[in-house]
């Protein structure tokens, strides 16, 4: 069979049917790929864990259609997460309360809550919403490898072990949603995302740091993630003294425009906008491990917006930091 198909509405109707039975399919949201199981069929969701070879203590998000499903995932649901629910939703926001025990303990990692999220994305919806039942779904790549943005990407990591990958294009936003958990009135950032930080702030008030934990909470928190299979550097210095550098084998990466045209400079939006750096910097990243270099460097973005989200990605992504000693570049 065909693995990858359009995303169809006769081909989604098959997607539904996959996870209706216990397959994997691979469908897009607004924000990455992701590799999608019924959320109740433990069997199922081992098969996530198996094929992406992602750790069982990893926790995954559920994906829903439409806000009645939440009841079948949450044991309570206070105000401020109704709220942020009629606000956000769908959207890259994902909400941590307190689980259901009719939700399988895989799913969270034997955590007693669940991770919750509805995908801004008309594939998804109708996918989750055909299915009628909430999907677990982490991104669809290789553990510890570059999120997917592409169905291509999806089939280059996963090959055969998707029984359906329904192809919607490039992602738009193009990093994985903003993770939060609510807990006694208060809202902890666990993971940032495609939802700034500050608009959320401006519904709940301050969002704090979740207390240490010998737990992962959230998925995409480990410190290596998001990571190309050649090493990824970061820099901070001036630009200018590292164009200056001998640059052999090394790709560099500008999120914005910058006044040298070659070839191994990838500038993620020469426009300048923030939202088209997110959204290209995982395929740019792929392309760039495929090519004929040793090293990236990466040059960074203001810690600001969707700029945290970005940066997060990139540190968890990184080999360490790049920087120029006397005219010469030093890892």
């Amino acid at each position: 069979m065909e693995r990858i198909l359009p995303a169809t509405d006769e081909n989604i109707k098959k997607g539904a049917k996959i996870l209706k039975e216990g397959g994997l399919v691979a469908f897009p949201t607004e924000t990455v790929y992701g590799l999608g199981a019924n959320v109740f069929l433990p069997e199922a969701v081992a098969r996530i864990f198996e094929v992406k070879g992602r750790p069982r203590f990893d926790p995954l998000i559920v994906h829903i259609s439409r806000h009645g499903m939440v009841s079948r995932l949450f044991r309570e649901i206070p105000p401020l997460a109704e709220m942020l629910m009629e606000k956000f939703w769908p959207g890259p926001l994902t909400l941590v309360l307190p689980k259901k025990e009719e939700v399988p303990d895989i799913v969270t990692a034997g955590l007693s809550t669940v991770a919750v999220r509805m995908p801004a994305h008309p594939v998804a919806l109708k996918l989750i919403d055909w299915a009628d039942v909430p999907v677990a779904a982490p991104s669809a790549n290789r553990f510890g490898h570059l999120s997917p943005t592409q169905a291509e990407e999806v089939a280059l990591d996963l090959g055969e072990g998707v029984d359906l990958i329904l192809d919607g294009g490039k992602t738009e936003i193009g990093v994985e949603s903003t993770i939060i958990m609510i807990e006694e009135g208060k809202v902890f950032l666990l993971r940032p995302g495609g939802l700034s930080i500050e608009e959320i702030e401006k519904w709940v008030g301050k969002i704090e740091t979740p207390p240490s934990s010998p737990k992962v909470l959230s998925p995409g928190t480990l410190k290596k993630h998001y990571a190309p299979r050649i090493p990824l550097y970061l820099f901070e210095g001036k630009i200018e003294d590292l164009l200056l550098c001998d640059l052999s084998g090394i790709a560099i990466v500008s999120p914005f425009p910058i006044a040298d045209s070659r070839e191994e400079i990838k500038v993620l939006s020469e426009k300048g906008d923030i939202r088209e750096v997110a959204s290209n910097l995982f395929s740019v990243l792929r392309e760039l491990e495929e090519g004929p270099f040793r090293a990236i460097i990466s040059l960074t973005v203001e810690e600001k917006g969707l700029g945290r989200a970005i940066m997060d990605r990139l540190k968890r992504a990184s080999s360490g930091y790049a920087r120029v000693r006397k005219g010469k570049l030093v890892f």
